[in-house]
């Protein structure tokens, strides 16, 4: 087992924190879910926060292999094709994104020759599959719930990267009333990663701080089978069900679901550009 670094990157926009993890023997290194900077207002993109990124990578001389994503978010659009084009990774995410693909091709009625095949990404991970980094093992576990594509990667046995799975115990667990989504599927896929050792450590995608207390991205898996206001020990799938389902009632949408979800689709890519060069993302209305 290798020793690892763990460098978390705030998006204070979405509230989203990205990771540069690092295998310290080696300097090679994965980045995951990182955010491409989008003014709503405007439909200005920005590559402030991956530049962030990019020189901690350069400034520490890491080997960047990979960029995981561990579900196409509706909370922020991806820099992967920035880490992509400046230093050659890869980008992975879950298999079960042609799924996704599927369903928002349809919202969107993208063009023809968007194939929802997956074939956007360099490699389409399944639930088990081990990845090697360096000395890092990481292992590939399908938590569908949120979405149908979910991810964690469970990196050397002590470190679990959940996505929008788990937040922190204050804060509870991910929505699932996008399409495709299923909060007894989320209680399942919670239930897999509640079951690790109590000492592995959780690093959330997201956190929305309670009253008191600032952003934070990990805890561990004690911690969250204890404290998790939604999913603690002795939560029943039926309690877990209702009474996610009657707070994704109360939920807006996400600010930039709409722009986000057409771009991650594509692996971070935007849509072509017609004849004239010019990009354009759709707004479809009354679809969700």
């Amino acid at each position: 087992m290798s020793d690892i670094h763990v460098e978390a990157f705030l998006d204070k926009d979405s509230e989203t924190f990205s990771y540069v993890v690092t295998d310290l023997a080696s300097k090679h290194a994965v980045v995951i879910d990182p955010v491409l900077d989008f003014d709503y207002k405007s439909g200005r993109t920005s590559t402030q926060s991956a530049e962030l990124m990019l020189a901690y990578i350069q400034q520490n001389e890491l080997i960047l292999d990979w960029v995981l994503e561990t579900h196409a978010h509706a909370d922020h659009l991806s820099a992967a094709p920035f880490f992509k084009e400046h230093l050659g990774a890869k980008v992975g995410i879950g298999a079960h994104i042609k799924q996704v693909q599927t369903i928002f091709k349809e919202v969107f009625n993208l063009e023809k020759e968007f194939l929802p095949n997956g074939a956007q990404f360099d490699r389409l991970f399944h639930d088990g599959e081990i990845l090697h980094v360096g000395a890092m093992s990481i292992r590939v576990i399908h938590t569908p719930g949120h979405t149908p594509a979910d991810l964690a990667y469970l990196i050397n046995d002590e470190a679990a990267f959940v996505g929008d799975t788990l937040f922190m115990p204050d804060v509870g667990t991910s929505r699932c009333d996008f399409p495709g989504g299923s909060a007894s599927t989320l209680f399942q896929s919670i239930s897999k990663l509640l079951a690790l050792p109590e000492e592995t450590k959780i690093y959330v995608c997201h956190d929305y701080p309670t009253k008191g207390r600032e952003h934070e991205y990990v805890t561990t898996v004690g911690e969250q089978r204890e404290h998790n206001i939604h999913v603690h020990d002795g939560v029943t799938e039926a309690q877990f069900v209702e009474k996610r389902e009657a707070r994704d009632a109360t939920l807006a949408m996400p600010r930039l679901i709409l722009p986000s979800i057409q771009v991650n689709i594509r692996a971070g890519h935007m849509p072509p550009a017609d004849e004239q060069g010019k990009v354009y993302l759709k707004l479809p209305i009354n679809m969700l």
